[in-house]
């Protein structure tokens, strides 16, 4: 599978220049910034037959309809809502099989995103544009990206409006597009948020963070008219003492027959 033609190149030249910068020229990559992390259209294969829902990790598959992202729809990432946390980690997680499938990916004013955090969670750094400070005309920068990229996150600003968002999701539909909004957005299709979440592998003055737990609520239209919660781990997946045993021995059961082990 690989990425769509690009369609808007030139609107991308025009109102894009100089914010867009490949990922892998943050984290040391030898690219050059002109190319390395923006589509090329001579290098890009052309739009018909693509697949129309686009691969997420298995363990996101069930909150999504189709379990994936599909394309034109708008699936909005909220944080916690008192704790502000990961949805940093849950972004980068929905774009990482895409990344690794040749798709392309965009993220938009997200300065503090950590490049290193990318590459450990799955996604090619060389199939990343990245536009941390898109200025005062972001939704400009964002439809010019969306006509040319197959997933792009958006930082949105606090005030964009209804009649922003609908345009920029309308889009996105037209164009075959997934748009990922971070914060406050009108009307998505799916709404994923951080209902709750913690990091495991710190001891009493010592360990280091390995993994975060997070539980992840879905919310949306149809099939996710019923809200439904999934809990994830990041990145890795769950530790070995959160999968179920194989022989369905329980916890307690197993230390009932140490027990009687050592007495015998």
């Amino acid at each position: 599978m690989a990425g769509r033609m690009v369609a808007g190149t030139a609107a991308l030249s025009a109102v894009a220049a100089g914010l867009v910068r490949p990922a892998s020229a943050f984290a040391g990559g030898t690219g050059s910034a002109a190319t390395a992390g923006t589509p090329d259209p001579a290098g890009l294969p052309e739009a018909a037959g693509i697949d129309r829902v686009l691969p997420v990790p298995t363990m996101l598959t069930g909150l999504l309809p189709g379990r994936g992202l599909r394309r034109g729809s708008t699936v909005n990432v909220l944080p916690h809502r008192s704790a502000r946390l990961g949805a940093t980690s849950l972004l980068l997680a929905l774009l990482a099989e895409a990344s690794r499938a040749g798709l392309w990916c965009a993220v938009v004013g997200v300065p503090a995103l950590g490049v290193t955090a990318a590459a450990e969670l799955g996604i090619v750094l060389d199939r990343l544009a990245l536009v941390p400070n898109p200025g005062p005309d972001w939704s400009a920068v964002v439809a010019a990206l969306i006509d040319g990229v197959d997933v792009v996150v958006v930082a949105a600003p606090a005030a964009v409006t209804a009649q922003v968002t609908g345009r920029l999701a309308a889009r996105a539909r037209q164009r075959g597009c997934v748009l990922v909004p971070c914060g406050r957005w009108d009307a998505p299709d799916v709404t994923l948020q951080v209902v709750n979440g913690r990091w495991e592998g710190l001891g009493p003055g010592r360990g280091r963070l390995r993994r975060r737990e997070m539980v992840v609520s879905a919310r949306g239209r149809g099939a996710l008219a019923r809200p439904r919660e999934i809990r994830i781990w990041l990145p890795g997946g769950p530790p070995p003492a959160a999968a179920a045993p194989a022989t369905g021995i329980t916890r307690r059961a197993r230390r009932a027959e140490l027990t009687l082990v050592r007495r015998g």
